[in-house]
Order: C-alpha cells, then structure tokens, then sequence
C-alpha cells in the first residue's frame, strides 16, 4: 500500500507520514519546499519518497500526480492560518489566501488524484479539520468573539467538502479529523501548546487503515470520539 501526505514535512504531517511508514505503507512525503521535504524523507527513513507538491499551485500539483500511479491513501493535511482576525477586523485577501490552501488545495489535490486513487481496492481520503470548525462547537468550547474567522470557516468548508466526497464516491472512505491542539507553527497558541503531534497523527492513521465496513462521511476527533459538525 502507498500514501500521500501533503504538508509532511513537519507537524502533524510528518508524525503522520512517520507512523504509516511504520505501519508498512510507502508515503510519498508531500512538500511544496524540495529541501525540507528531502530532510524529513532523511529523518524518516524506511518507505519514503519526496514528492514535491505545492497544493495552491495546479501545474505543481498536475507534475505531481503524474508521478503517482496507484495510491491507497491520501492525506489532505496542509494547511494554513494567516492570522486570528475577527471577520470584521479581517479583509478579503486573508480569506482567499486561507482558502486557497485549505479549501481549494483540497478539492484540486484530491480531484487530481483520484485516477490513482480508484486503482486502490481500498481508498481511503483524510481531511485533516479542525475543532474549532465545529459550528456546534462555536456556542459552546470556542465561544472567542469570532476570532480566527478565516482559518475556522475554511475547516468548516473542508468538513462539508468532506460529506459531499463521501456522498459521491462509491468504495471510498472519506473522513474528517480534529487533531486537537498541537505543538506545531500553525500559530503562536499552537507553539506554546504541549500537545504531542504523533497522538493527533493516531487518530489521522486510524481513519487512513479503516477497514471496509469502517464509516465514511463522518467528523471525528484524535481519539476517535465523534465531533458535531
């Protein structure tokens, strides 16, 4: 079996990559920098390739795809957040930057590997979302006055871009996850954070080996538990 991960060449998505090569699957390391991407396929070791890959660029991700020809696993997990903005204190242009890396990178990485994909006897699709994305949620644990508005509506688009993928592609399994708070340079709280990246890579693995009676469509936190869309 073989896997993409984008964005895994650090975080979440190296934790991600290292764990599934450990589980035996080869993982084309996804990186839209060549040299970084070169040091975590390095540092991994075992069944790892570089696959250099910028998700907000379409002839990126064309040259990409063409160098894969099956692939089992695909984990949509870069992604960005530009600032903590309310959306009154945000504007158009950090919205679209966001968007364009967690939103419309998604739909046209995936869109562009689903020839491979649909080779798989058993393909499997990773959205890695956000909590915070929760509309539920908003009311409840993350009641902040609207901050991070761009980075926490793009998740919520990805979760429901996640529903529709899992409506309309029959064999697949398509699934949200909610990593939790986590040691990475996603933002400033999320560096001081002492959440380990390799708990929330689990959760990610765990959705990428579902067997095949495993849910699809669904929205789930790091230890499984559900999550309210």
């Amino acid at each position: 079996m073989n896997a993409l991960v984008t964005g895994a060449n650090k975080g979440i998505g190296k934790e991600i990559a290292r764990q599934l090569v450990a589980a035996g699957l080869t993982v084309h390391i996804g990186s839209r920098d060549a040299e970084r991407g070169r040091r975590a396929v390095e540092e991994i070791g075992g069944g790892c390739r570089l696959l250099v890959l910028d998700v907000t660029s379409s002839s990126s991700i064309a040259a990409a795809a063409a160098q894969v020809e099956t692939l089992d696993v695909l984990v949509n997990n870069a992604g960005i957040m530009v600032d903590g903005a309310t959306p009154s204190e945000s504007d158009v242009a950090a919205f679209r930057r966001t968007y364009e890396t967690n939103v419309f990178g998604v739909l046209a990485v995936t869109n562009a590997f689903l020839p491979a994909l649909r080779r798989s006897s058993h393909p499997r699709i990773v959205n890695i979302s956000s909590g915070t994305a929760s509309l539920a949620w908003s009311g409840e644990r993350y009641a902040t006055g609207g901050t991070g508005a761009a980075y926490r509506s793009s998740k919520a688009a990805l979760n429901a871009l996640t529903l529709y993928y899992a409506q309309a592609l029959a064999g697949f399994k398509v699934n949200a996850l909610a990593p939790g708070l986590r040691r990475t340079d996603l933002a400033a709280r999320a560096a001081a954070s002492d959440g380990d990246p390799a708990e929330a890579a689990a959760g990610a693995v765990r959705l990428a080996l579902l067997p095949d009676d495993g849910p699809t469509g669904t929205f789930v936190s790091w230890d499984g538990t559900p999550v309210p869309w």
